[in-house]
């Protein structure tokens, strides 16, 4: 197969998660390139359930790649044996290509990644730097709605990617013939930015205030057991924002313009474009 020819292969394309910050981003790039897609999710169209082994098999027949997003998080207590456990029988049915999203500088995550990597799948792992989303859906929202975003980064400096860049770089390695078979790349945004200036910039852009409160990821948690989280989860976070938000992620890394060919976009283009859609609004 020529190199073109595997640039314009159209696949099946299962997507795990595809209702959250990256699979559903993941979906409509794989749409976009051509491809056929398996939105999966707990309540989706295609029924997927990491929790439930029962639902895999009917997501992962007949399909030529998958895109692996672990839920809740790839560093999970019980991610390592869960994401084996689906890419060895991704592989028994048939599918060739596993594209499996990872955190940069998250040691939580390694068996998870040494699980798809042992699998016998044409593996890449994807490690992404904090994503942008992160600010514009999911928990952190009613917050920054509500003029406030309480978290434990301190002054940490992080290099935040917009999802959407994940994304097309996920559709691009996962192509048949792929040289990133095999390999982890690295992504982040093009810029670092504490999380003071991100919410700074977010302010700016939405024209209204919204202050940054630091936190230690011990108050953290003590305020998500009062939103009822449950403890092995509360420990696990702690443990992750104590270490993954330690600084040891304040540098770049050139995924995206390596794959793509072009620079990741910056935080002030997705703070602008969310502040016009109204996403902050009180």
């Amino acid at each position: 197969m020529t190199e073109n020819a595997s640039r314009t292969q159209k696949m099946t394309v299962l997507v795990t998660g595809a209702s959250g910050k990256t699979g559903r981003r993941v979906a409509e790039a794989a749409e976009a390139a051509g491809h056929t897609v398996r939105a999966a999710s707990r309540s989706g169209a295609v029924t997927f359930d990491w929790y439930a082994p029962s639902t895999w098999d009917d997501a992962l027949r007949g399909a030529d790649a998958a895109y692996l997003a672990y839920q809740p998080d790839v560093g999970a207590p019980g991610a390592g044996e869960a994401v084996g456990a689906l890419a060895r029988r991704a592989v028994e049915l048939g599918v060739r290509r596993l594209v499996l999203l990872s955190a940069r500088g998250e040691d939580q995550a390694e068996p998870a990644e040494r699980a798809v990597r042992e699998s016998g799948a044409q593996w890449t792992v994807v490690r992404a730097s904090w994503f942008a989303q992160n600010l514009s859906e999911g928990p952190l929202l009613d917050g920054m709605r509500a003029g406030e975003l309480v978290f434990p980064a301190g002054e940490v400096l992080e290099p935040f990617i917009d999802s959407r860049d994940i994304a097309d770089v996920v559709v691009a390695v996962m192509r048949p013939g792929s040289e990133y078979a095999g390999r982890v790349v690295e992504v982040s945004g093009p810029r670092l930015l504490s999380f003071r200036d991100a919410v700074g910039e977010i302010s700016a852009a939405a024209g209204r205030e919204i202050r940054y409160v630091p936190v230690s990821a011990r108050e953290y948690g003590d305020a998500l057991a009062e939103f009822g989280v449950p403890a092995e989860e509360r420990e696990f976070l702690i443990e992750l924002f104590e270490t993954n938000l330690d600084g040891r992620n304040a540098y770049l890394s050139e995924g995206v313009r390596e794959v793509l060919g072009r620079e990741a976009r910056d935080f002030g283009e997705f703070a602008r474009e969310h502040a016009e859609a109204g996403v902050w609004k009180a």
